[in-house]
């Protein structure tokens, strides 16, 4: 069932409303100057001395990025993967970019390899059309609301770093002593600076079989570390059975990270027999003495001073970190009593379920807000973000009246095509080759075709390389050293 429009509400299609222009390549491709933003189909790619658009305009992903819309307050270049919208009639670029935001352009995309968009497909979709003056208020809105939801996914985007920083502290306060001042009698001076391999034993490599996607058993990875706990969910497997039965793992075993990217390497997790499993060649097994508790040694070495260590020992390669079990079972960590160390990994668990708490709250949150803006943007486009007033115009004459504007540009336009005396200008596209064989026989760049042929950018490129593709044409393709350009010419065969 439709859902009725709103009073003085219409329906166009895009391509009576908008002309979707292709954005072109730099000149040279080159990108050097400032002055006018350089946008892609994905965004802003950099900066040029010159502007192919003055105004202001809209921005829309042709290749890549299909459908993605920006929007250009300034002189900007859109470049072949995006087209431009600089003439809107009147109307509201601020309307058009929220609305063009709201279409689900991407679902055009038909191309088998790089996605992209049709122009015509974008101007066959029917979309409502509010009233001039309901446009203006639906885009005050809009900006109002977005503001805020952007406010707010700027606060929360600093939770994760809160977070980091709680982790780290409790960890902190768990190695130097702070957590526990509170429990029975304060020991912190009796506890005894220990090396690793004092109290650990079996600092062992793992395996080095290839794995793969299925199997008999896990085998863990250094992806599978993740914030001092092992993480499931992307596991490779392995069915040989000497290789498991060699690098078996037992509860209680400390799995490190020896080879990672330099801020990663030395990533620590206690595998506690939630499933059987081995480990890879990247990770080191540690087995922890009697005097040892694996989880208080797990968080000696993601606590502060564990990752200083971590960072200060690591052998760096081109694009990695090494820290060897030599180096690993030198660690050197003040050591509580079993005792103390059990009520410390009490008090870090239960900090850290508390910030997992608040992690799962943020990121349900950050995905609410996600849903924000396509929420208003349906209710703007439904009408009902805003209030009609039985005063506005009805959109229908707006429509009518860009019609007939639009119309009147391209009469002049034509008129001015027929004033000019380049007689080629009037050549029809069947007749290309004949223009191409009154062009200049040593050669002629797209640039000058483009002169004397009154086609768009777009339709003359393609019509040109099908002359090129068609050996009975004689159009070659050819690099003038001397002029420094990709030329053009006829050569009889």
């Amino acid at each position: 069932m439709t859902t009725p429009l709103p009073q003085g509400w219409t329906t166009a299609t895009l391509g009576e409303l908008l002309q979707f222009k292709y954005g072109k390549s730099l000149p040279e491709r080159s990108r050097s100057g400032v002055g006018a933003t350089v946008y892609g189909s994905n965004g802003v790619v950099g900066e040029h001395g010159s502007a192919l658009v003055e105004s202001e305009a809209l921005i829309i992903g042709r290749k890549g990025s299909v459908g993605a819309i920006h929007h250009a307050k300034h002189p900007s270049w859109p470049i072949d993967t995006a087209y431009f919208v600089d003439e809107l009639w009147g109307m509201s670029f601020r309307y058009w970019y929220y609305l063009l935001t709201s279409l689900d352009l991407r679902s055009l995309n038909r191309a088998t390899a790089i996605p992209g968009l049709n122009r015509d497909d974008a101007y066959s979709v029917t979309i409502p059309i509010a009233p001039l003056s309901e446009q203006r208020r639906i885009a005050d809105r809009l900006d109002a609301l977005v503001t805020r939801v952007d406010a707010c996914r700027t606060r929360l985007d600093l939770v994760p770093a809160y977070l980091t920083r709680l982790r780290q502290s409790v960890l902190m306060a768990a190695t130097n002593g702070e957590l526990i001042e509170d429990w029975q009698e304060p020991t912190v001076k009796n506890w005894k600076l220990v090396r690793l391999d004092e109290v650990a034993t079996d600092f062992s490599y793992g395996s080095a079989v290839k794995s793969a996607r299925s199997g008999a058993v896990p085998v863990l990875r250094m992806g599978n570390i993740q914030d001092a706990r092992l993480d499931w969910s992307d596991l490779v497997y392995t069915s040989d059975d000497a290789e498991i039965a060699k690098y078996q793992l037992t509860p209680g075993d400390v799995l490190f990270n020896r080879t990672n990217s330099p801020a990663l390497v030395g990533k620590t997790a206690v595998y506690k027999g939630e499933q059987p499993a081995i480990y890879a060649g990247y990770l080191i097994r540690v087995r922890c003495g009697e005097f040892l508790l694996p989880d208080f040694l797990n968080y000696s070495l993601n606590s502060p001073k564990g990752r200083a260590y971590c960072w200060s020992v690591k052998s760096d390669g081109v694009s990695q970190s090494n820290i060897n079990a030599k180096k690993l079972a030198a660690f050197s960590f003040a050591l509580p009593s079993v005792a103390e160390q059990t009520e410390i990994v009490r008090r870090v668990e239960s900090f850290f379920a508390l910030a997992d708490i608040l992690e799962s709250n943020y990121t349900s949150a950050r995905a609410q807000v996600e849903k924000l803006i396509p929420s208003m943007l349906n209710k703007a486009f439904r009408g009902e973000l805003v209030t009609q007033d039985s005063a506005d115009e009805p959109a229908s004459e707006l429509v009518k009246r860009i019609s007939a504007m639009r119309a009147n540009d391209q009469s002049i336009a034509n008129i001015t095509k027929l004033s000019r005396s380049e007689p080629l200008k009037s050549a029809p596209r069947d007749q290309l080759s004949d223009v191409v064989g009154r062009m200049p026989k040593e050669g002629f760049t797209f640039e000058e075709l483009n002169k004397v042929v009154s086609w768009d950018y777009e339709s003359l490129k393609e019509e040109l390389f099908m002359l090129l593709a068609d050996n009975q044409s004689g159009l070659k393709q050819f690099f003038d050293v001397g002029a420094k350009a990709m030329k053009f010419k006829q050569v009889d065969e």
